[in-house]
């Protein structure tokens, strides 16, 4: 942390060495991160590439109030979503309008949690799980993905897309309930 304030610091003057180092240390997780969302390779390459150019025009704004990721976990959630905005035409649906929980109760839901460890590193459940993740709209994706696949606090999640703590908790709540009922016919098999 301390090391990230003085490069932030130093690049705030101008300094692009140390921009360079920030872009070397976060490389990874805006990439990754960018592919959890995009779900492919080369718009997870296009939002990296427009993420660290918008951090670096946009770096005198980043106040510190969070961490330096916090910042730019937003910055790729705003790429990732005016990417999808401007190259898809697939129709925006919410989970809150959605007839997908009609008549369901939680209750009903077969009881996953407990799968055998084995069962986690299958392929063919890797593979069921990705689609179901891909299934979910965009904004409760990248809701579960911060949450549930990156380990950020609710809190940073929020701070991240400009969430309240209620609405991030919502929203996670129905996408892990969106997947589960997704995947609940693997699991009675």
């Amino acid at each position: 942390m301390e090391e990230d304030t003085k490069l932030i610091e130093a690049a705030k003057s101008g300094d692009k060495i140390a921009f360079g180092k920030l872009v070397k240390q976060y490389e990874q997780l805006v990439y990754s991160f960018s592919f959890k969302i995009c779900r492919d390779k080369e718009k997870a390459d296009e939002v990296m590439q427009e993420t660290f150019i918008n951090a670096y025009r946009g770096l005198k704004s980043f106040s510190g109030n969070s961490k330096f990721s916090t910042w730019l976990y937003r910055i790729v959630t705003n790429n990732c979503l005016m990417m999808h905005r401007k190259k898809s035409h697939e129709p925006v649906v919410s989970l809150e309008d959605s007839d997908l929980f009609k008549g369901t109760n939680e209750l009903q839901v077969a009881h996953w949690g407990e799968t055998p460890h084995d069962a986690v590193l299958n392929k063919e459940l890797k593979e069921v799980l990705d689609a179901a993740i891909e299934k979910l709209p965009l904004d409760y994706r990248i809701v579960f993905m911060m949450r549930d696949v990156e380990g950020l606090s609710t809190e940073e999640v929020g701070k991240s897309l400009k969430l309240s703590v209620p609405a991030v908790k919502s929203r996670l709540h129905r996408a892990r309930l969106f997947l589960r009922n997704e995947l609940n016919p693997y699991f009675a098999k």
